[in-house]
C-alpha cells in the first residue's frame, strides 16, 4: 500500500501521459489499475470521512428492507457494506479490474449481485426497480452534458417513485486547491475555468468538477425533488500533503463530529473534494 504522497504522485504521473485517443472505458481502465480504488476509502483521514458522511446520509434514507442499486461501485465499499447490513443490493461497475475486486471480496454474501454495466446505459434494469440508487463516481468522468444527462436519466429512470437518489461528484473549486495549489495555479485556472469563469469540462481533465449550482442545475425539469447537497470530506484533501493536518483519533473523532454537523452549509460546499446530491424521485407527470 502506497502513502497519501506517492498515491498522489502516481495519479498526477498517469494524468499527465493519459493517452488521450483511447475511449472512457480504456482509458478509466488504464487509471484505476495504476491507483489502489480498493482503499481509497480507508488508507486516509479524508476517505475515511467521506465513507462516514457517505455512509450516515445513506443511512438516513434507507427503510428496512430496502433494495439499493449501486452504480460506478469501484471494488465495492459502499455495497458490500450495506449487503453485510442486510440488504439486497446490485453493484454495477464499468471496469473489469475493479469487478473483480468486487466479487472477491463479496464471495461470503448471497444478497449482493455484481455485474458489469455502464451508467449511460441501464437498459437491462426495469423502470421503478429499486428504493435507493446510488449514482457514485460516474459523474467524476463524463465530460459532455450530453452523457451527464443521460447518467442522471438511467440513475432515475431506475429508482421507484418516492425512492432516493445519491449522486456523487467534484467541486471544481477543490480541484484547484487539491490539484494545482501547490504548483501550476495559473495553468489551473486556464484548464478548469473559462475567462469568463464558467467551469470547463474536458476529457484530458480525467477527473471534471462542477460548479455547485451548475450541478444542481442538471437536475431541473427532471422528476426529481431536491432534497440536500452535501460536503462529503471538507477541506482533507487538499490538505493531506501537509503532516500539520495528520490528526490524532480523538481529534479525528471531534472533526467528524464538526463535520457532520456543517456538512450542508451551503457557504462550506465549494471547498469539499466531494459532494452529494440528494433527490428523491417524484411521479412523472
Amino acid at each position: 500500500m502506497c502513502d497519501k504522497v506517492e498515491r498522489d504522485k502516481i495519479e498526477s504521473s498517469w494524468i499527465d501521459s493519459v493517452r488521450l485517443e483511447a475511449d472512457r472505458t480504456e482509458m478509466l481502465g488504464q487509471l484505476y489499475e495504476c491507483i489502489s480504488e480498493d482503499d481509497r476509502l480507508t488508507a486516509s483521514q479524508q476517505g475515511r470521512l467521506e465513507y462516514i458522511t457517505t455512509m450516515s446520509y445513506i443511512h438516513d434514507y434507507l427503510c428496512d428492507g430496502a433494495s439499493i442499486l449501486e452504480i460506478g461501485a469501484g471494488t465495492g465499499r459502499y455495497s458490500i457494506a450495506l449487503a453485510r447490513a442486510g440488504y439486497n443490493v446490485t453493484a454495477i461497475e464499468l471496469l473489469e479490474h475493479n469487478l473483480e475486486i468486487l466479487r472477491r471480496n463479496s464471495t461470503d454474501l448471497d444478497n449482493i449481485e455484481a455485474r458489469q454495466g455502464d451508467a449511460l446505459d441501464l437498459s437491462e434494469i426495469e423502470d421503478d426497480t429499486y428504493d435507493m440508487t446510488l449514482l457514485f463516481g460516474p459523474m467524476y468522468h463524463l465530460y459532455d452534458a450530453e452523457d451527464q444527462h443521460k447518467a442522471i436519466d438511467e440513475a432515475i429512470r431506475v429508482t421507484r417513485p418516492g425512492g432516493t437518489i445519491m449522486v456523487a461528484f467534484l467541486s471544481a473549486y477543490a480541484i484547484m486547491y487539491t490539484n494545482y495549489l501547490y504548483s501550476g495555479f495559473k495553468e489551473g485556472m486556464a484548464e478548469n475555468f473559462t475567462d469568463s469563469w464558467d467551469v470547463r469540462h474536458f476529457k484530458e481533465q480525467v477527473f471534471t468538477g462542477f460548479d455547485i449550482t451548475e450541478f444542481e442545475e442538471l437536475f431541473t425539469d427532471k422528476p426529481v425533488k431536491w432534497l440536500k447537497t452535501v460536503s462529503a470530506d471538507s477541506v482533507l484533501e487538499y490538505g493531506r500533503r501537509w503532516s500539520q493536518l495528520e490528526m490524532d483519533e480523538e481529534e479525528f473523532e471531534a472533526y467528524v463530529r464538526f463535520h457532520l454537523a456543517t456538512c450542508e452549509i451551503r457557504e462550506l460546499l465549494g471547498g469539499s473534494s466531494h459532494l452529494l446530491y440528494i433527490c428523491s424521485k417524484t411521479e412523472e407527470v
